[in-house]
């Protein structure tokens, strides 16, 4: 898939049309202190096995991107929902 580096959308902010430029974001290490992780490794100690199955076969054919947009207006980041694609890149 191939995005542009600067496109026009809604702002969150400013509640109106502005170009913002737009950025790849990696995804950051999961918290030990949630919840779920929590409650995973309390699972996994002592003489229990894995407490979910083990993901069989190959890996999905798509990744996760995680795009950042920048308001040129106030300046202000937001982050819409993720898509998935096989290659990514931006249009120069």
């Amino acid at each position: 898939m191939i995005r542009p580096r600067k496109i026009k959308t809604y702002c969150t902010h400013c509640k109106q049309h502005t170009t913002h430029s737009i950025e790849r974001v990696k995804k950051h290490k999961a918290s030990e202190l949630k919840l779920g992780q929590r409650r995973f490794r309390r699972v996994l100690r002592g003489y229990r096995g894995y407490p979910r199955p083990k993901p069989e076969g190959r890996e999905k054919p798509t990744r996760r991107v995680y795009l950042r947009y920048k308001c040129g207006k106030c300046g202000k980041y937001h982050q819409k929902k993720c898509l998935r694609a096989k290659k990514f890149e931006f249009k120069e």
